[in-house]
């Protein structure tokens, strides 16, 4: 799943956590006689594993249908088919009894931009109409939402629309440990090193300079460390990590 690249591996008790609860909201979906519809946005820094968690409720979660809405999916659109195809999905899912709709980067849907700020009016006020309406009687919808720029969902209303929100934090060191011990492309004595190196940062960004080292100096080396054979070299990840990182 495109969603998911590298899959969903365990990184730490903080992401456990808000996956635990938010497939608990899930459930309370499926249970529950009072809330027809149940909102939860995921905010936290760019890469820190939002969509992934989200997509990954989405599977677990065994809904009859579940839609991501992304940008992606939009591009060339004018606003008024953006809005139109948003309708389209909240509509498809109240001929379902359980669903599931991911609002994926929702700044990038109202196509934010900082300098201003600038944004889609329309498109704002018809997620904000379409997360208060209740589905007809019957149907049960979930509606996660993911941003990295809480503040600005904050400013213009849409934050409020939520009824949960949970915060996606970058990896500290042992939460780093525990994803570099399930890939097991660093030997023992370099584990602790590259996890310390890698501290505070978002599990998308530790992925590249991983998936950089694995390729060796020469390039070619990456079939042989994620087969086991050979292992990451330390100062080549150091140096990976400097080009990322920017220092």
């Amino acid at each position: 799943m495109s969603f998911r690249l590298n899959g969903i591996v365990e990184c730490g008790e903080r992401h456990d956590h808000i996956y635990r609860r938010t497939m608990l909201l899930a459930e309370q979906v499926k249970v529950s006689q009072g809330s027809p519809i149940v909102t939860c946005l995921l905010e936290g820094p760019s890469g820190s594993g939002k969509t992934a968690m989200a997509a990954t409720v989405g599977i677990e979660s065994d809904f009859p249908y579940v839609k991501i809405i992304s940008a992606e999916s939009m591009i060339g659109l004018s606003e008024g088919s953006k809005c139109a195809q948003i309708v389209k999905v909240f509509e498809d899912a109240y001929k379902s009894p359980l669903s599931i709709i991911i609002l994926d980067d929702i700044e990038r849907l109202l196509d934010y931009v900082a300098i201003g700020p600038r944004f889609s009016n329309l498109i704002s006020q018809t997620l904000l109409v379409l997360m208060k309406r209740l589905p007809p009687k019957g149907k049960k919808i979930l509606v996660i939402g993911t941003t990295s720029e809480v503040n600005f969902l904050d400013s213009v209303g849409i934050r409020d629309a939520f009824s949960v929100t949970f915060h996606v934090p970058t990896l500290k060191t042992e939460d780093t440990k525990k994803v570099l011990q399930q890939l097991n492309v660093f030997s023992s004595d370099d584990m602790d090193s590259a996890a310390e190196a890698l501290n505070d940062m978002p599990i998308k960004k530790l992925y590249m300079v991983v998936e950089m080292a694995a390729q060796g100096e020469d390039g070619g080396a990456a079939e042989a460390i994620y087969s086991g054979k050979q292992k990451i070299q330390i100062s080549h990840f150091y140096d990976c990590l400097q080009d990322v990182v920017g220092y």
